[in-house]
């Protein structure tokens, strides 16, 4: 059976990567409330079922994405449930065909491994490499679920708090699009 702890509003008591300390760190200093669990590593969205149902809400979907020349980067954020649409994606901003990026650029990159996609990687990506861009039903949800930056740690936070505190204390724009 898949491990979901009980739900906890404080940090872990010690972190599994700098990126997660970072998160812990900028949800204090800004007053951001929050829940999460701790679980057996979670990769799939079929992973965070259990999760969805302990913190009472549904999981963002985030794709790391890029262009031919691994030279633009992007973070697309969708509901749990939707299934990814290359063109419809590509039509909604402008742009040429994007891949999922490769292994090596996602921790290089985002600061976390495979499975653990964040919107948080913005806190480590100062020289705003990462293109964020949000499905406009995520935008509409009261809660953002998310990793915490490891495959093992996953919170609920209020989707205004990651739009108007988060983004721009990590002085990153972001983009809304219908798909």
């Amino acid at each position: 059976m898949f491990y979901v702890s009980k739900v906890m509003t404080t940090a872990p008591e010690e972190y599994k990567t700098p990126l997660q300390k970072k998160v812990y760190k900028t949800l204090a200093e800004l007053k951001i409330y929050f829940e999460r669990v701790d679980t057996d590593e979670a990769i799939t969205m079929e992973d965070c079922v259990l999760i969805n149902e302990r913190l009472d809400m549904d999981m963002v979907k985030t794709l790391f994405l890029c262009n031919k020349k691994k030279t633009l980067f992007y973070l697309f954020i969708t509901t749990d449930q939707k299934p990814f649409d290359t063109r419809k994606f590509c039509e909604a901003l402008g742009i040429s065909r994007v891949s999922f990026a490769p292994r090596e650029l996602f921790e290089d990159i985002l600061g976390t491994k495979i499975g653990a996609a964040t919107v948080y990687s913005v806190l480590d990506d100062w020289d705003k490499t990462i293109q964020i861009v949000f499905d406009e039903e995520v935008t509409a949800m009261e809660f953002y679920g998310c990793s915490d930056g490891t495959t093992t740690g996953y919170m609920k936070v209020k989707t205004e708090d990651i739009l108007h505190k988060i983004l721009p204390y990590s002085k990153h724009k972001y983009k809304i699009v219908s798909i």
